[in-house]
């Protein structure tokens, strides 16, 4: 399956809209589910820990998997990868639905787990294929922008659908969602990555690539502080059954009041570190997404000591904030990882999503059950995790410095300075 040698190339906005389309199914595969814990739970009998793993097996299977996705891509082509994973998301979501047990669909969910990847990693070695420094950035937030909807509508989504059937109708969603995405991109994205540009894939040199990529302190720190970052927010997410229907006290068709606020946040920071590229350098924007987040820990910090019942919207609001300074800085982060290897963007991006995906099905696994029954547990891993991320970030910057009267003819001496 190839695209024709005189496909056209994609214009930037339906290329956005494809790219972020395909990103949104690794979110939908999480949080769409996320109304019908109590109602799987009682049908096969697993209490909320079990309930749990339905995320953490996912996010395993996903994070090991995107040590290949990238990988793959550059030695066979974008198109066929993603084209692959998404025909195995939409067998797996059917697995799913059909699932009589709870194993069943642990077993579909690391199948999920194992193909939702191409969308987010590929589609990032697309972007930077196809574009380059601040035009990257521009591109890379809109996506952001679109895909940052993806988590706010999953879980109103599966509520509305848990509001008139049962939760196997969630993956056949799921289905629908992959097969809608695969004639999208059969018809609208062209191979970007020509054959002339691929390597081969041999599991020495791809064993090779990672242990260089690894071992790079420069990669390390801004992969940590990419992934401690996020995880500010992401321990939220994935207590979220608890934190919505438990601490805050709502219904399984209300999980809205917790991602719309958050989303939107993020979405708003996607734009405008969009706007912002070419005008304000990648350090100062970053210590701007840092610095908004820290208010936002600030603030959610107080009202949790102000009250012993957390309730929206003030539970929530901060959230919106946090959002916002994440979105600054993940798209300079990761632009920063993919210039560093230019033959080999899909294996960085596939190293950086791994790093993430680890701490994210750490979190989900084994942190979020012993913490999502209180708030102030919860805000106390966020900041904990916001400061992890802004080290690494301040590590790496002051490396950059004393680097820079050494390589004076570098046009890029700071992190992100000209993305």
């Amino acid at each position: 399956m190839t695209a024709p040698a005189s496909a056209p190339p994609t214009p930037l906005r339906r290329l956005a809209l494809l790219l972020a389309g395909l990103a949104m199914f690794g979110p939908f595969s999480i949080d769409t589910i996320f109304p019908a814990f109590p109602a799987i739970g009682a049908q096969f009998g697993a209490d909320k820990l079990a309930m749990q793993q339905t995320i953490s097996a996912y996010l395993v299977a996903y994070a090991l998997m995107s040590l290949v996705h990238g990988p793959l891509s550059d030695a066979i082509g974008r198109r066929r990868v993603i084209l692959g994973g998404l025909a195995v998301f939409a067998l797996a979501s059917a697995g799913c639905a059909l699932a009589p047990d709870l194993p069943t669909l642990l077993a579909f969910r690391v199948l999920q787990g194992l193909s939702s990847g191409v969308g987010l990693i590929v589609g990032r070695a697309v972007i930077r294929d196809v574009l380059h420094g601040d035009d990257a950035q521009r591109l890379m937030s809109q996506v952001s922008m679109i895909f940052g909807v993806a988590p706010a509508l999953a879980p109103v989504i599966g509520g509305w659908i848990l509001g008139w059937s049962r939760w196997p109708a969630i993956f056949w969603f799921l289905v629908v969602f992959a097969v809608a995405l695969l004639i999208a991109t059969w018809r609208m994205l062209p191979e970007t990555h020509p054959p002339q540009a691929r390597l081969g894939l041999s599991p020495q040199r791809l064993l090779r690539d990672y242990v260089a990529i690894a071992l790079n302190p420069r990669f390390q720190r801004l992969a940590a502080a990419s992934a401690f970052n996020f995880a500010a927010l992401w321990v939220y997410i994935a207590s979220a059954p608890a934190f919505v229907l438990d601490i805050l006290g709502l219904g399984e068709r209300q999980f809205g009041w917790f991602f719309v606020p958050m989303i939107s946040g993020m979405v708003l920071g996607a734009f405008v570190s969009g706007r912002a590229a070419g005008r304000i350098g990648g350090e100062r924007l970053v210590a701007i997404g840092f610095a908004c987040s820290a208010v936002a820990m600030l603030l959610n910090l107080g009202y949790n000591l102000s009250t012993d019942a957390p309730r929206v919207p003030w539970a929530v609001l901060p959230m919106t904030l946090n959002a916002f300074g994440i979105a600054l800085v993940f798209p300079i982060v990761t632009l920063a990882i993919l210039e560093m290897y230019p033959r080999q963007r899909g294996s960085a991006s596939s190293l950086q999503a791994f790093t993430s995906l680890v701490l994210n099905a750490l979190i989900a696994g084994v942190l979020s059950p012993w913490i999502s029954d209180r708030a102030l547990w919860l805000l106390a891993a966020a900041i904990a995790f916001l400061v992890l991320g802004w080290s690494f970030w301040r590590w790496e910057a002051r490396v950059a410095r004393r680097r820079a009267p050494a390589a004076a003819g570098d046009a890029n001496p700071v992190p992100g300075e000209s993305l």
